[in-house]
């Protein structure tokens, strides 16, 4: 029997999210910079002959027809393939958090069926199949940390610095829905200008993933930093070396700020009127690290590290019902500890650190 086991999926966090506009038919426009990190599900998967398509789960229970079975589906429906297969799920990331764990499974389960069927297509085959499943799976394929723009569809790759996070989750669960028609929702007054390509809303559609852009933000402030960059290259949409160096540098900026908590995330008011624990847990982090913030659409909150900061937590990384996983962390060469606190009953939370890239990034070529 062929099988691919230990698969990851790992989860995301927005360092920040602007809603920038609404589209006719309801969906928000945003813009935000989507960030993988080391806390992630773990699936597993063997290949049947006969095209069933059946999930196992170990761990939080998943719904009837979760993501995963979607994905593989709209893969074999693609494909024509005739194999089927059998999906077991280790859930580890917390659900309705805004950490995009569904989205992760989905996305490993294209990757992998892609290897273990024998399709070996490639990234740009996956895309479009992945859009069809949700708007944060094609960032999960992309395998690239990104500015993302539209409704999820529009992916910029951009290189992130190795960043320690607290990431807490609550026990509370609030819906998307109530969310983004709450009134207490606002929208971002300056809007991050992608310039330079042909594509929609100035940038690239999934198909053009790991292209970089020119992007230009709007008035200076303690939000809005200013110009990243005051020129933009006029001429036709082509992209010479020079435009190409350009766009890099000026995403490269956008990404630096980000890192350094620039922006902020619009659901977050809405989120904390909606639940006290919302606010709770961003208390909770304010208070020892100086920043907190909101991931998507909640429920989940985390601050970025300083290095001193880190040092101390690693230090004093032992405490409490969370010891456990700490040894069993390290024992496993794992970046990730246990919090240095004890969390109310119920709420989940880990020490975590940015990924430069997918695990899986290799699975399928650019």
């Amino acid at each position: 029997m062929l099988a691919l086991y230990d698969v990851p999926a790992p989860a995301k966090l927005n360092l920040f999210l602007h809603v920038v506009g609404k589209r006719p038919d309801g969906y928000h426009l945003l813009q935000s910079l989507f960030v993988l990190i080391d806390w992630a599900d773990t699936l597993h998967f063997e290949r049947r002959a006969d095209g069933a398509l059946h999930r196992h789960d170990q761990g939080d229970a998943l719904p009837p027809d979760d993501l995963c079975l979607r994905a593989a589906r709209a893969l074999q429906a693609a494909s024509g393939v005739s194999f089927g297969v059998d999906i077991h799920i280790e859930k580890r990331l917390p659900a309705g958090a805004g950490m995009g764990g569904g989205s992760s499974d989905a996305a490993s389960t294209l990757l992998a069926l892609n290897r273990l069927w024998g399709l070996n297509w490639p990234r740009s085959r996956l895309l479009p199949i992945a859009l069809q499943l949700g708007a944060d799976v094609p960032f999960f394929v992309g395998g690239r940390n990104a500015f993302v723009e539209g409704i999820g569809e529009i992916l910029h790759a951009v290189k992130v610095p190795v960043t320690p996070l607290a990431v807490i989750k609550p026990q509370v669960s609030i819906g998307t829905k109530e969310i983004f028609s709450s009134p207490l929702l606002r929208r971002s007054k300056s809007v991050a200008i992608v310039a330079g390509f042909p594509a929609v809303n100035g940038g690239h559609e999934v198909s053009q993933i790991h292209q970089t852009s020119l992007v230009n933000t709007g008035h200076a402030g303690a939000e809005n930093p200013g110009n990243v960059l005051k020129s933009i290259p006029s001429g036709p949409s082509g992209i010479t070396q020079s435009d190409t160096d350009l766009h890099e540098a000026t995403l490269e900026k956008l990404t630096e700020l980000a890192v350094s908590g620039w922006g902020r995330n619009d659901l977050q008011p809405p989120a904390e009127s909606a639940s006290q624990e919302v606010s709770e847990a961003l208390h909770w982090l304010q208070t020892r690290y100086g920043n907190s913030r909101m991931t998507g659409s909640g429920s989940a909150v985390f601050a970025i590290l300083s290095a001193s900061q880190q040092n101390a937590d690693d230090s004093n990384a032992s405490l409490g019902s969370n010891s456990k996983a700490t040894s069993e962390a390290k024992a496993n060469g794992s970046l990730n500890i246990s919090l240095p606190f004890d969390l109310p009953p119920k709420w989940a939370g880990r020490m975590c650190r940015s990924l430069e890239a997918h695990p899986l990034l290799g699975w399928a070529a650019d």
